[in-house]
């Protein structure tokens, strides 16, 4: 299967930590996410050494092959490639100098968040695979998220690109349809699974939530 295609099948697209939360280690968490049918983890770890960094997603990356789940890590390019993850995603501010794929090689999935069309107008220049829109929502999980752009800016990046969008930011149970019917092709969550009493359960949820509003789309 393409890289296109594989990324368009995402439904529900986990942004996490290493630190765990509540009960659950990150290893629990992502398991469950997992057993919820997530098919898609990103590691986001801004404050973690690397051996410490290492040691806690490599057994997240070993169950996510395992599992035939997408790896995906957060701006650390470096660490993507040591750990063989599935892709990287970056940030507008970390888009290195150069061509990336010199660096990824062409197999690595690549993200590129955007807030803007201008954003995801640069995203698609420097080889995105994916575009991670947002923050749809005011959002208190990620603290550079800048201010809410809303559905519309999905439908807006619709009318010139035809890549995967991940809409990301304040995305909750019940807040994931509006970025499918506005063209989007998966949610990007973390409180809402994460601080969940039961991630699973949360994962299925949410799910279910995608997969309704893409029905509801191709009726």
């Amino acid at each position: 299967m393409n890289k296109s295609k594989r990324l368009k099948q995402w439904d529900v697209y986990l942004v996490m930590d290493l630190q765990g939360h509540g009960p659950f280690n990150a290893l629990e968490l992502a398991r469950q996410a997992i057993d919820g049918g997530i098919k898609v983890i990103q590691i986001r770890e801004k404050n973690m050494g690397n051996p410490d960094y290492l040691r806690l997603a490599l057994p997240i990356r070993e169950l996510c092959k395992t599992k035939q789940v997408d790896f995906i890590i957060n701006d650390r390019i470096d660490l993507a490639l040591r750990l063989q993850a599935d892709g990287v995603h970056l940030g507008q501010d970390d888009i290195p100098e150069g061509a990336i794929r010199d660096e990824i090689g062409e197999d690595m999935i690549l993200g590129i968040s955007a807030s803007s069309t201008d954003e995801a107008r640069r995203g698609i220049r420097v080889g995105a695979d994916y575009l991670g829109v947002g923050a749809i929502y005011p959002t208190f999980s990620k603290s550079d998220a800048g201010d809410a752009v809303s559905p519309s800016l999905i439908q807006d990046i619709r009318h010139f690109s035809d890549l995967p969008i991940v809409g990301i930011g304040g995305i909750q149970l019940g807040r994931a349809t509006p970025v499918i019917v506005a063209g989007g092709n998966a949610v990007a969550v973390i409180s809402a699974i994460c601080q969940a009493p039961s991630p699973v359960e949360a994962a299925r949820k949410l799910q279910v939530e995608v997969r309704e509003a893409k029905q509801r789309v191709t009726d």
